[in-house]
C-alpha cells in the first residue's frame, strides 16, 4: 500500500490557509515575500495560520538571494524554526548551500537540530536551494543524514515539469525522502510529476490582488514599477481545486493508496 501523494499550497496569509484548506489542501507552507521567492512569516501569522488552515509547514529563510548564510544568519534562521514549531507549526523548510554549491551540512544539521529539540515530531523539509546545488540529485541523496526527509525541488529545472528525469533520480537516490515537486506547478502537469516519482505536489496557486488604493501612487522599493503590478498576492481557491481534482485522479489511476 503506498501513501497517498499531498498538495501543499504555498500561502503568504491566514487568509490564504484558510482558502486552500477549504478548497482540498492537505497542508500549507506559509511565507512572506512570495514574489522574493518566500521569507519567514511572522509568529504572529504562524500561530494565526495554524488556526486557519491545515497543517502549516513554515518557510524558514530570513533574507532573500543566494543561499550561502553566515553564522550570525544561521544562528537567526534556528531562532525561527524554534519560534514557528512554538507557535503551532508542523514543520519547517529550510536550506543552506556554500560557496561552491554543495549542502552546507553544518547550518542544515543546526536547523534540523532546532526543529528536533523544539518538537521531535516535527518534519524538516530542504527548499528548493537544492536546485541552485551543483549536483542537486547528490544533495537529495545526503538529506537522511541529515535528519532531513523531505525536499521541495523543481530537479533543479526552471520549472518542475521541465525536471522530471532530475526528479525520478532523486527519488531513487533517496527513497525514504519525500520528493515534493515545486517550481511553476500547474494542475495539468501533476499526473506526469506523479509518473516521474514525485511524492507530492507543491504549488502557490496565486493571483494579483486588486489594489484598494483610490489615492495617488509613487514607488517605494524595487517591487513597484507601476501602480498596477505594486500589489500582493492572495491564494487562488479556483486553482487549488483544480490541483486536487488533478491529484486524485492522477493517484486513482496510479493505484495510490490512501495514507
Amino acid at each position: 500500500m503506498s501513501t497517498r501523494p499531498g498538495l501543499e499550497i504555498a500561502v503568504v496569509s491566514p487568509a490564504g490557509a484558510r482558502t486552500a484548506r477549504e478548497h482540498g489542501a492537505d497542508r500549507v507552507e506559509l511565507c512572506t515575500g512570495l514574489e522574493l521567492g518566500g521569507l519567514t512569516p511572522s509568529t504572529p501569522a504562524v500561530e494565526a495560520a495554524v488556526e486557519a488552515g491545515p497543517p502549516v509547514h513554515v518557510l524558514v529563510r530570513c533574507r532573500p538571494g543566494d543561499f550561502v548564510y553566515d553564522g550570525e544568519e544561521v544562528a537567526l534562521m534556528a531562532a525561527e524554526v524554534r519560534a514557528a514549531l512554538r507557535a503551532g507549526a508542523r514543520g519547517v523548510v529550510v536550506g543552506a548551500l556554500t560557496p561552491g554549491g554543495a549542502l552546507d551540512t553544518h547550518a542544515l544539521a543546526t536547523l534540523a537540530g532546532a526543529a528536533r529539540d523544539t518538537d521531535p515530531a516535527a518534519q524538516v523539509t530542504l527548499h528548493r536551494a537544492v536546485d541552485q546545488a551543483s549536483d542537486p540529485v547528490a544533495a537529495v541523496a545526503a538529506l537522511p543524514g541529515l535528519g532531513i526527509t523531505r525536499v521541495l525541488t523543481s530537479g533543479g529545472a526552471p520549472t518542475a515539469i521541465e525536471g522530471g528525469a532530475a526528479l525520478t533520480a532523486m527519488a531513487a537516490a533517496a527513497p525514504g525522502i519525500d520528493v515534493a515537486a515545486g517550481g511553476g506547478v500547474r494542475p495539468g502537469d501533476i499526473a506526469g510529476l506523479l509518473t516521474a516519482g514525485a511524492g507530492s505536489v507543491h504549488l502557490s496557486a496565486k493571483t494579483r490582488a486588486t489594489p484598494r488604493r483610490a489615492a495617488g501612487w509613487v514607488p517605494l522599493g524595487a517591487g513597484g514599477t507601476s501602480a498596477e503590478d505594486d500589489t500582493h498576492f492572495v491564494t487562488d481557491g479556483d486553482v487549488v481545486a483544480a490541483a486536487r481534482r488533478a491529484l486524485d485522479a492522477a493517484a486513482d489511476a496510479g493505484g495510490h493508496a490512501p495514507g
